[in-house]
């Protein structure tokens, strides 16, 4: 078991400055995520580590000992490094590739053992890739070299690995496939494990610390779930984000979202009347396009009020799991008459929320342009009783600044011609 130590770690590529006050602590048994944004900083971090780069000031301690103090040989033993970037000029076997890996554990001019062999072939089979043991190297896909790479560098029976986007050339199933073994290996086998990882929710799902990098400085480091969230999303990597929880992994899942164009000017004040997560679509769509936005009445507690605070979208709200109040509804109606057009997407009502319906009525009764939005029949979310819900809508689809519109896209269209 080895503990690897980045203390006050900067480096330079000639007079610039990449990285500035490095400081980590990685554990046996402990992986850790890089995440920034292209030019922050990662792989740097990573070739400073792995001795590529010698740091300008600071130390990188393995087990208390300078890695810059120790031989080639001596690193290679205990740490192993997968890079991004894998040209091999010699048309080896992808067998004779992974043999590589046996090298430090070789004295000169020393011939593989049979020992060395069987744990070549293991790590083949550990990463899927013993069928490929006698095809040149040079013939292979890149995901599929890619892996034996990976191989390699477990048949150097590391204690610490680097990798350096080790899914980049890998298909979906590869990569889940690849990073299972990776976690497996980090938690089993007590590997101090460091990756590059571009996909948040990649590094979500399998690390145990993430390190968010912005500007060659540490932005922040902690826990997956301190550290992926809407505010630093944001800050690093300059898009906005909603944040659930992944219902089969228990941990953070980031959706991003598009940039918002710039504020539309003329009739772009649009109140939308929505709950229990059907107006979440509706909301980012007409964000994105720069539209002034607002909502009510939401629940604290729905789903699509968390979108109105990710977005930034004034919202009507009251306490959870209670019926709409008159202050609610009153302030709701206000919001309505300063609204250049009403939307209603298709909310599930009962008889605590049954008063947005009955302000979208009044919007009708105002002349303000209303969108009904009409994806799942009434009669399949009426819980009011003697089905008052439904007599309500049957009411606003008659009146003439009325528009039935299937789904929001069809929605932005709609809006998109007006302006023409």
């Amino acid at each position: 078991m080895s503990t690897i130590t980045v203390n006050g770690v900067e480096c330079r590529y000639g007079a610039t400055k990449i990285l500035t006050d490095i400081t980590l602590n990685i554990k046996p048994g402990h992986f850790i995520g890089i995440l920034g944004p292209n030019g922050s900083g990662k792989t740097t971090l990573l070739k400073s580590i792995s001795r590529v780069l010698k740091p300008h000031s600071g130390t990188i301690l393995i087990d208390k000992e300078n890695i810059y103090t120790l031989k080639p040989k001596q690193i290679a033993k205990k740490m192993a490094v997968v890079p991004q970037y894998n040209d091999v000029n010699f048309n080896f076997t992808a067998l004779d590739i992974v043999l590589m890996g046996r090298n430090p554990h070789l004295n000169d001019f020393q011939m593989e053992t049979p020992k060395d062999i069987e744990i070549a072939k293991k790590a083949m089979q550990q990463t899927n890739t013993y069928n490929l043991a006698n095809r040149p190297i040079n013939e292979l896909s890149g995901g599929e070299a890619q892996r034996v790479i990976i191989a390699r560098a477990l048949a150097q029976e590391p204690k610490i690995l680097l990798l350096d986007e080790p899914m980049s050339h890998l298909d979906i199933i590869n990569q889940i496939e690849l990073m299972d073994l990776v976690k497996k290996l980090c938690t089993q086998n007590n590997i101090a494990t460091i990756a590059v990882i571009h996909d948040l929710n990649m590094a979500s799902r399998y690390c145990d610390t993430i390190l968010l990098i912005k500007n060659g400085k540490i932005f922040t480091l902690g826990p997956v779930e301190n550290v992926l969230t809407t505010e630093n999303i944001q800050n690093v990597f300059g898009i906005d984000s909603i944040i659930r929880k992944n219902p089969i992994t228990n941990t953070p899942y980031v959706i991003p979202l598009s940039p918002k164009k710039p504020l539309k000017e003329k009739n772009s004040s649009i109140h939308i009347i929505c709950g229990a997560g059907t107006g979440t679509t509706t909301m980012k769509t007409l964000h994105d396009e720069g539209y002034n936005i607002t909502t009510g009445v939401l629940n604290v507690a729905d789903s699509d009020f968390e979108t109105c605070e990710t977005l930034k979208i004034l919202s009507i709200t009251d306490p959870p799991f209670s019926a709409i109040t008159d202050k609610a509804h009153q302030a709701n109606l206000t919001m309505i008459k300063n609204a250049n057009m009403i939307i209603l997407t298709p909310t599930p009502f009962g008889i605590g929320n049954i008063k947005n319906l009955e302000a979208t009525i009044e919007a009708t009764r105002l002349d303000i342009p209303t969108y009904i939005i009409d994806e799942t029949p009434i009669e399949n979310r009426d819980y009011t009783p003697n089905k008052t819900a439904t007599t309500l809508m049957q009411q606003l689809k008659k009146h003439k600044n009325v528009t039935i519109i299937k789904n929001p896209t069809e929605l932005l269209t709609t809006l998109k011609n007006q302006q023409k």
